[in-house]
């Protein structure tokens, strides 16, 4: 068996540059380097909710339990049946959780109701409205029913004892919950959470509730990034705003990695004067790239701190969420054991408005899609496009992903978009 690659295999490569990375390739350098986490813990399937499952599902029961009725009407024997018309004489009823009794003869019905078991001697359930009480019996119409069996769900039918219903590196989603409860299970094995620790860096970051000075800002990146990494289930370890001082950056880093499975910061991964995340990296750890060729977001860091996966994100707002949203996101669900994880979903949609752009590096814009009225979308953007402007995001729905090659673009031109809810 070959060793696996290292993050100093990659930087030796031939046609490897950090400085100037591809999206796709950077993507596909981050998935060589994620191995999920393996500490596994058992819950009750209501606190599953949003985990990842670490063992397959094998079902304890067949669902239903036993054949029934597909819907309100009369349980009859098919042989009984005339295609002109039949009289049954009735016998009994058959409720959902109280069935009837005894077993059904030659000639004979039992009022069943959705769910209701099928009694004993039955086959087939002609629907109510094909059916009437009379002072004789129950008059099954004529053409009431096709084929024996017809509107009969068997037992199994749903699930069959000892399948797999559910593999390991499925999430659980409301629909899982209700199918582990469906079986009678109430505990399922889980991952255990992955732990993130983020903190932003900047001299001139406030907390919210403070003054701010000549050139100061609110830190908003670490609010967002909260709520991105709490949407998508992981224990959060918010490290607050680190001075750009060497020595606090370096107890910010190793405090951290020595906490969490992965570590976020926002801000001093570029080439300033003040940002010093760069060189504390090459001397804790290893970084695998530096630069992305895509706007906004192009300062994007990866690499490994000890055991944790280090993510260094730009500074400005709107470039933290575009990273996050198009290389943390996937990482993150990856090292949560999803085995589904795929990039985002982008589909084609009309443009609105001109866009201008450079070739040269991936852009993604900011948009509002719109249903267009004729089965397809059309899409605008929120204007203007600063990486500074974080009231963009919460204006759009999506992303308007243009690619290298793609220079100035004229309204009526199909574009790629990526759906920003539901993401997970």
């Amino acid at each position: 068996m070959e060793p696996a690659r290292t993050l100093r295999d990659v930087s030796c490569a031939d046609d490897y540059d950090p400085n100037s990375l591809p999206v796709e390739r950077a993507r596909a350098l981050i998935r060589e380097f994620l191995a999920p986490v393996t500490a596994v813990e058992r819950v009750h399937i209501r606190a599953a909710l949003g985990r990842v499952l670490a063992a397959d599902v094998l079902s304890p029961i067949d669902v239903p339990g036993h054949d029934n009725s597909a819907m309100d009407g009369w349980a009859v024997r098919f042989a009984d049946l005339d295609p002109a018309g039949t009289t049954l004489r009735r016998v009994g009823e058959s409720f959902a959780g109280k069935p009837f009794a005894g077993a059904l003869g030659r000639g004979e019905a039992v009022r069943i109701f959705t769910g209701g078991v099928m009694p004993p001697g039955a086959d087939t359930v002609v629907m109510q409205e094909r059916a009437s009480v009379t002072a004789d019996g129950v008059r099954i119409a004529a053409g009431a029913v096709s084929r024996a069996g017809q509107n009969r769900r068997f037992a199994g039918e749903d699930v069959k004892r000892g399948t797999t219903v559910l593999r390991a590196g499925h999430p659980v989603r409301p629909a899982e919950i209700g199918v582990l409860a469906s079986l009678g299970i109430a505990e399922a094995t889980v991952y255990r959470r992955l732990r993130v620790a983020f903190f932003s860096t900047g001299d001139e970051l406030r907390a919210i509730g403070e003054t701010l000075g000549a050139g100061e800002v609110y830190d908003s990146n670490r609010y967002t990034l909260y709520g991105m990494l709490t949407r998508l289930g992981c224990d959060v370890l918010d490290m607050g705003v680190v001075p750009d001082v060497p020595q606090a950056l370096e107890q910010a880093f190793v405090t951290s990695a020595g906490a969490a499975d992965v570590v976020i910061t926002s801000g001093g991964v570029s080439v300033g004067e003040a940002d010093y995340v760069r060189d504390l990296l090459g001397k804790l750890g290893e970084v695998l790239f530096w630069k992305i060729a895509m706007k906004p977001g192009r300062p994007l860091a990866y690499g490994r701190i000890g055991s944790a996966h280090f993510f260094g994100l730009p500074g400005n707002p709107v470039a933290v969420m575009v990273t996050f949203y198009n290389f943390v996101r996937d990482a993150l669900l990856t090292l949560q054991g999803r085995s589904d994880v795929a990039p985002m979903p982008a589909f084609k949609a009309t443009l609105a408005n001109p866009i201008r752009k450079a070739p040269g590096r991936t852009e993604f814009q900011r948009g509002i899609l719109t249903a267009n009225g004729t089965g397809g979308y059309s899409v605008r953007t929120t204007g203007e496009q600063g990486s500074g402007i974080l009231s963009s995001m919460a204006q759009a729905n999506c992303f308007i992903v243009l690619p290298v090659d793609a220079g100035n673009l004229e309204p009526g031109t199909p574009v790629d978009v990526q759906v920003l809810e539901g993401l997970v």
